[in-house]
C-alpha cells in the first residue's frame, strides 16, 4: 500500500487524505441530525475521491525522482491551495458567509493559527466545529511529517541551526539528495512512525476531557486544539468548558509536545544522545514559565498592592494557575486562555499585559513541531553567542568549549538564527504596512501581524485593550492575513530557499 503512494505525487495524497476526512463531518452530521450538512460533506467527499483518483492516474510516475525544489513548491502549494477545497464543503454547509471567509478560516485552520472570522460559536453547528478543528488538527500532522522529511535534509524550519552529525552531511548532499526518490520514502517512513502517536496523544486526552465532564464534541475540538496548538473550540475557549480546573490541568500537560521534538520522537535523541532535561529548548521553555507567572504574582506587592480585595490564598492560588496556563498556551502558540486569567490580571494590576502574550508567541515553540513563532532554539543560540560575546569583552584571547545542549549549536548557528530574526522582523513590518494600507490603524495592524507570523491566532483578543474581531476585517486584510499565515508556518527561509539558483538546476 506504502509503496503505492510513493508512486503519486504528495499533493495528490493530500486531496485523497482530504476527501476521505469529510466522512467524520458527514457521520457527526447524521448523528447529530444536521442532515443538509452531513450531504455536503458526503457528496463532496465522493466527488473529491473521483476527482483525486482520476489526477492520481494521470500524475503517477513510478521510479520518477524528486527534487528539492519540487518539495519546498508542493508545501507552499498545499498551504495556499488545500484551503481552497477544504473552504468548499464550509461554505455550501454554512450557507450564511462568502467564500473569502471560508477560505480565510481554513487557512488559519491548517496552518494551525486558530483565527477565526465567527465570533459566536453558535453560528456554526458541530459539523462545522468539528471540520474546522479536524482541518487544524491534519496541519498539525502534516508539519510533524514534513519538518523532519522534507525541511531537515535541507537545513530549514530551525535544523539550520543544529549541529547534528547529519547536519553537515545534508549540506553537502543537497544536490544528489535533490536527484534522489529518497523524499517519498521518507515521507512515508514518517508518516507511519509519527501519525499513531499523533493520533494516540489526541484519543487519550480527548478521552480524559469527556470523563472531566466535557461533551464529545467539546473534548475532541480542544483535543485537536492542542495537539496542533491552533487553539479552535467549539464554545469559545476552554474557560467556558465543562472540566474546569481539570481539563486544564490535562491539556497543559499535553501543551509540553510543542515545546521539544523530543517529547514524542527519538530521533534526535538517538543521534545527539541529550535527554529532554538536556534539551535546550525545554530549558529555556522552563524559565520563561517560571520567570514571567513568577514577575507577575510579585507584582502585586510592588506595583498593585492597594488591590487589597485580591488578598487571600484561594486568589492566590487561581492567579498563579491563570498565569501558568496562560504563558504555556502562548509560549507554544496554541493561544487558550485559563479561566483563572482574569484572577492573574487582576493580581498583577495589569489590565491588559498583551506585549507579554505578543513576546511569548513570538519566541514560539520548539523546532519540528506544531508551534510557530522565532523557535526557543534559535533563541538560545542567540543567548548563548550574547554569553561568549560579553565573555570576549573581558577576556578577549579566551578559547570558548561548548558543553551540554549548546554542542548541538553549529558555530555559524547564531548567525543563522539572527538572519531568521531580521528576515521575520522585515515580514513583520511589510505585512504591517500593507494591513495600514488596508485601512487598518498601527496598533490592530501589529497585533494581527504578530498574531498570523506567529501562527496565534487568539492572540487578537488580547493583545490590545479591545478585542480585534476578525470578521470586522475587510477582505484585502484578510487575504493579507492568510498570506502572513502561510508565510508564518512555512518561514521566510524556506520561501527564500526557492528562489536559489542550485534548486532549479535540472
Amino acid at each position: 500500500m506504502l509503496a503505492r503512494l510513493e508512486s503519486f505525487p504528495l499533493f495528490v495524497v493530500l486531496l485523497g487524505v482530504a476527501a476521505v476526512s469529510m466522512l467524520a463531518p458527514a457521520v457527526i452530521g447524521y448523528i447529530s441530525r444536521d442532515l443538509f450538512e452531513a450531504r455536503v460533506f458526503f457528496y463532496l467527499a465522493i466527488l473529491l475521491s473521483f476527482l483525486t483518483a482520476m489526477i492520481g492516474l494521470a500524475a503517477r510516475k513510478k521510479g520518477q525522482g524528486i527534487s528539492a525544489r519540487a518539495q519546498l513548491l508542493t508545501l507552499l502549494a498545499a498551504y495556499a491551495l488545500l484551503p481552497v477545497v477544504f473552504a468548499v464543503p464550509f461554505y455550501e454547509a454554512l450557507r450564511t458567509t462568502t467564500f473569502v471567509n471560508a477560505y480565510f478560516e481554513m487557512v488559519s485552520a491548517f496552518t494551525t493559527t486558530g483565527a477565526t472570522v465567527f465570533d459566536v460559536p453558535e453560528r456554526l453547528s458541530a459539523p462545522l466545529h468539528l471540520w474546522c478543528a479536524q482541518v487544524a488538527w491534519m496541519g498539525g500532522l502534516f508539519i510533524w511529517i514534513t519538518a523532519i522529511a522534507v525541511l531537515s535534509p535541507m537545513n530549514l524550519g530551525g535544523f539550520e541551526v543544529s549541529n547534528t552529525q547529519e547536519a553537515a552531511q545534508r549540506a553537502a548532499n543537497l544536490s544528489q539528495f535533490s536527484k534522489s526518490t529518497a523524499p517519498a520514502k521518507r515521507l512515508a517512513r514518517h508518516a507511519v512512525q509519527l501519525t499513531p502517536i499523533y493520533v494516540g496523544l489526541t484519543a487519550v486526552m480527548a478521552l480524559i476531557l469527556i470523563l472531566a465532564g466535557d461533551t464529545p464534541l467539546v473534548a475532541v475540538t480542544h483535543a485537536m486544539g492542542v495537539i496542533s496548538t491552533s487553539g479552535i473550540s467549539a464554545v469559545g475557549g476552554v474557560e467556558n468548558a465543562n472540566s474546569g480546573f481539570v481539563g486544564e490541568f490535562v491539556l497543559l500537560l499535553f501543551m509540553v509536545f510543542a515545546l521539544s521534538r523530543l517529547t514524542f520522537s527519538n530521533d534526535f535523541r538517538a543521534r545527539n544522545g541529550a535527554g529532554l532535561m538536556q534539551d535546550p529548548e525545554m530549558r529555556l521553555a522552563a524559565v520563561v514559565i517560571i520567570a514571567i507567572p513568577v514577575v507577575l504574582f510579585l507584582r502585586h506587592w510592588f506595583g498593585a498592592f492597594e488591590v487589597n480585595s485580591e488578598e487571600n490564598f484561594a486568589a492566590a492560588v487561581r492567579a498563579i494557575w491563570g498565569s501558568v496556563f496562560t504563558v504555556v498556551s502562548f509560549l507554544t502558540t496554541t493561544g487558550y486562555e485559563s479561566s483563572g486569567w482574569s484572577s492573574a490580571q487582576n493580581w498583577s494590576g495589569l489590565s491588559s499585559p498583551g506585549l507579554i502574550l505578543m513576546g511569548l508567541a513570538l519566541l514560539g515553540g520548539g523546532v519540528a513541531t506544531t508551534a510557530g513563532g522565532v523557535k526557543l532554539l534559535r533563541v538560545y543560540a542567540l543567548y548563548k553567542h550574547g554569553l561568549r560575546e560579553m565573555t570576549r569583552l573581558v577576556h578577549p584571547n579566551s578559547v570558548s568549549g561548548a558543553a551540554g545542549g549548546a554542542r548541538h549549536i553549529r558555530r555559524e548557528g547564531a548567525f543563522i538564527a539572527w538572519i531568521f530574526f531580521m528576515l521575520f522582523a522585515l515580514s513583520l513590518a511589510f505585512i504591517m504596512l500593507a494591513l495600514s494600507w488596508s485601512g487598518l490603524t498601527f496598533e490592530t495592524s501589529m497585533a494581527l501581524s504578530v498574531a498570523a507570523l506567529s501562527t496565534t491566532g487568539p492572540l487578537a483578543n488580547v493583545a490590545t485593550d479591545a478585542p480585534i474581531a476578525y470578521s470586522g476585517l475587510p477582505n484585502t486584510a484578510k487575504m493579507i492575513l492568510s498570506a502572513a499565515m502561510v508565510l508564518g508556518r512555512l518561514e521566510t527561509l524556506a520561501i527564500i530557499a526557492l528562489l536559489n539558483p542550485e534548486f532549479w538546476r535540472s
